[in-house]
């Protein structure tokens, strides 16, 4: 038997975020269609799929992207099928830096799981570098979590030009906010995400970037 894939010609979102020139070339409306296609991807996979599948190790290694910069989502080496009479319990695994911080005491997977890794994935590809520092600082009043948005979106790209471009980064930052709620039941599903980012309406703060800041988002 043979396997057949779509050859992915500009590699992972990971490579591509760490490249001057080619983070540069992935402007504000290709991340924020990077953004959609992976939600829109993970949306159809818990409940679309029956049963449901989670892909348990989302992250910017395991996108990848097209000669268009189109998003697929890869890597289905530990995903598993989520079984409503069954515990759900399960090793630890996944990358460091993206894993839902509940699984280390729960040792459960569920769909909310996915999201949060999500939350990152989002977050890390508006400021264009893992946000390690800032994923520790939430929860505490701290100035790492109260940095103005346009401080924290990644500065290698120039400030979106466009009202409506604006508005899809602060929407995105939001629903990524959202998705990392510490609180698993707070969460959104992946179909709320999806829902959400389809929607063409200004986002509930919609002022410059310049203004905002991420605890604002947060809250």
């Amino acid at each position: 038997m043979f396997l057949i894939y779509e050859y992915m010609e500009r590699g992972s979102l990971f490579c591509i975020l760490r490249d001057e020139n080619e983070a540069v070339e992935l402007d504000w409306v290709k991340r924020v269609n990077v953004v959609k296609g992976v939600a829109h991807a993970l949306s159809y996979m818990h409940h679309d799929c029956n049963p449901p599948i989670l892909h348990r190790d989302v992250s910017c290694n395991n996108i990848l992207l097209d000669s268009k910069l189109e998003a697929r989502l890869a890597d289905f080496g530990i995903a598993r099928l989520l079984d409503p009479d069954s515990s759900n319990q399960t090793q630890l695994a996944g990358t460091r830096g993206y894993i839902a911080p509940e699984l280390a005491y729960t040792m459960v997977v569920n769909e909310k799981c996915d999201v949060y890794s999500f939350g990152v994935v989002a977050l890390e590809t508006m400021c264009g570098s893992h946000p390690g520092e800032f994923l520790n600082s939430m929860g505490q009043q701290s100035g790492e979590n109260n940095i103005i948005l346009q401080d924290f979106i990644d500065k290698r790209l120039p400030p979106p030009a466009s009202i409506m471009v604006a508005s899809d980064v602060i929407r995105i930052v939001s629903i990524a906010l959202a998705c990392l709620n510490p609180n698993p039941k707070s969460r959104p599903s992946m179909k709320q995400v999806s829902q959400e980012l389809l929607v063409c309406r200004p986002p509930k703060i919609a002022r410059p970037l310049n203004t905002i800041s991420m605890l604002e988002l947060v809250n």
